[in-house]
Formats: structure tokens, C-alpha cells, sequence
């Protein structure tokens, strides 16, 4: 709680400041969040969202589809919690809102990524892989909902704090930034093996420019990712007080656009794109190459060939 003379309070449950009563100085971020920017945020998210929705139903990629829709409704409630910021910077509500949606929102999104390489490996070929494909979803999941648990609990906690020299919630928000970019770093190093191991393996151009594409946008969606949470610890490491969470342009950058870019890049490499309607069946053959590069489709079991 922020108290100043005459009774105002500019941060808390308690707040009652206003901006005909205090100045934007005196509120967490010391800015008005600009409208215009929080609307472009919001806008591209719903937009994304609803090509994830038209590509989630053409495809049937049901489980990739829900994290993305999950995830992008996070970041506009959040970005709708900037606009009421923008309101009254004051608002501990809306501040609330912001701090929860926008700092949870990218688990959804990793969510998404890690069932992504369990998929492609399943469809290139399980033979290269150093690990069962099935137990990467439930190994990364699992650290991907604590978390989810710690970034939301730690969030919230922070944000009642703020202002009372008590940083517990911060440290919990961060011990679950750093749960997330440890467990994406070690991912991002386990699928560039396993591209490394298959093209190694493979004749030249056995990637087909779509799958290409596919894993190319992938690692993008990775290390965007990375990056935005690599600036949320650094915001973070000095509590509320810092003079990062106060600078809107670097906010709109490594928050927003590097979350934009991510979800934009998974629209790109959907599932669908890359598999079509193909189920997600973690027994499925692999593929294998001929010396020219042909793809053999596998036998299914049961069947006999008439040669």
C-alpha cells in the first residue's frame, strides 16, 4: 500500500487515488499504458487466435488448438487489464489482471510447442530419437503446469505486495520464470538434435520446403520465447521498484511483440500444415527414405501386399 498526504492511497486494495487527485507518477508504473498500442496487441492476438481456430478445425489438432486459443485469451484479458490501466493507472484490479494474464499466458504457448516435437518425430522417424517421443509430453507438461502454478500464485501474490518492501511473491513468479526457460532451453537443445540426427541420417533434401518451413518457424516460436522470459526474470530481479517495469517501449517489445511473434510463427508451423489430418498416434511407423529420397510410406498391420 503507497500512502501519501491526505489520505491517498495510490496502490492497493485500499487505492483511492484518481488522476484529477494524483499524478501517473505516483502509480506502480508511473505511465499511462498508450491505448492505441494495447489495441494493435490485442487485435493481432484475436486475429492469430482465430486462424488457430479455422486451422485447429480444418486439421482436427484438438489439444493444439485448445493451448493456443487458451493461451492468446490470456494475453488479450491481460492487454484489456493495460487498457484499464490506461483508464486509472491507479487500479489495482486492472494491474492485478495485467500482471496474472500476461506473465502466464506463454506456458500455453510451450504447451503447444513441446506436443509439437513429440508429433514430428513420431512422423519423421522415432528410430533417431534419443528418448521415447510419448514421455517428452509427460515430462515437459508436468514442469510446465508448476510452472504455470508458480508464475499465476507467485503473480498475484507480488502484485498485493507491491510497494511493502516484501518480495516473496516476486521471488515465487520468478522461480517459475526460470522453471520455464530451463525447461524450454533443455527442449530447444533436444529438438535441434534430433533435426540435426535426422538430416545427418538422411540423404540430402530429404526435407520436403514445407516440413523445412515447419521446423524453421518452430525454433523461431522457441526462441522468441526465450527471450521474453530472459527480459521478465531481468524485470523482475528488482521487484516492482525497477526501473524496467516503467519503460513501456522495452515492455512492447520483449513482451509483446516477442509473444505476437511467437504465436504468428505457430501459425505457421501448425501441426497441420506440417501433417495434415494425420492422427496423433504416438505408435505410428515411421517414415523411411530410399537412396533417392522417396518417401515409403509404412504397412499397416494386417494388411498384405499383392506383389
Amino acid at each position: 500500500m503507497s500512502k501519501h498526504p491526505n489520505g491517498l492511497i495510490s496502490f492497493g486494495k485500499n487505492a483511492n487515488c484518481t488522476l484529477d487527485l494524483c499524478p501517473v507518477e505516483w502509480s506502480i508504473l508511473q505511465y499511462r499504458p498508450s491505448n492505441p498500442g494495447q489495441g494493435v496487441v490485442i487485435g493481432l492476438f484475436a486475429l492469430s487466435m482465430a486462424i488457430h481456430i479455422f486451422q485447429g478445425i480444418r486439421w482436427r489438432s484438438w489439444d493444439f488448438m485448445i493451448c493456443m486459443i487458451i493461451g492468446c485469451l490470456d494475453e488479450i484479458i491481460g492487454y484489456v487489464g493495460r487498457i484499464m490501466l490506461n483508464s486509472n493507472p491507479f487500479s489495482f484490479g486492472a494491474f492485478v489482471i495485467q500482471v496474472v494474464c500476461i506473465t502466464t499466458a506463454p506456458v500455453f504457448f510451450c504447451s503447444a510447442i513441446y506436443v509439437l516435437l513429440s508429433r514430428t518425430i513420431n512422423h519423421l522417424d522415432r528410430s533417431l530419437s534419443r528418448f521415447n517421443p510419448k514421455l517428452l509430453v509427460w515430462t515437459f507438461i508436468p514442469f510446465d503446469i508448476v510452472s504455470l502454478v508458480l508464475q499465476a500464485a507467485g503473480g498475484a501474490l507480488s502484485s498485493t505486495q507491491a510497494g511493502t518492501g516484501n518480495k516473496s511473491g516476486v521471488k515465487i513468479s520468478m522461480a517459475g520464470l526460470v522453471l520455464q526457460v530451463i525447461t524450454l532451453a533443455i527442449f530447444l537443445i533436444l529438438f535441434v538434435d534430433y533435426v540435426l540426427r535426422f538430416v545427418r541420417k538422411s540423404a540430402s533434401g530429404s526435407l520436403k520446403p514445407r516440413m523445412k518451413l515447419f521446423l524453421g518457424f518452430l525454433f523461431l516460436a522457441i526462441v522468441f520465447v526465450l527471450i521474453r522470459c530472459a527480459y521478465r526474470i531481468e524485470e523482475l530481479s528488482d521487484g516492482y521498484d525497477g526501473p524496467l517495469i516503467r519503460n513501456e517501449k522495452l515492455f512492447m517489445v520483449l513482451e509483446a511483440a516477442m509473444m505476437l511473434l511467437t504465436v504468428l510463427c505457430l501459425n505457421v508451423a501448425h501441426p497441420g500444415v506440417a501433417f495434415g489430418r494425420e492422427k496423433w498416434d504416438h505408435k505410428q511407423q515411421p517414415l523411411t527414405y530410399t537412396t533417392t529420397n522417396e518417401v515409403v510410406e509404412p504397412k499397416t498391420f494386417g494388411t498384405s501386399s499383392s506383389e
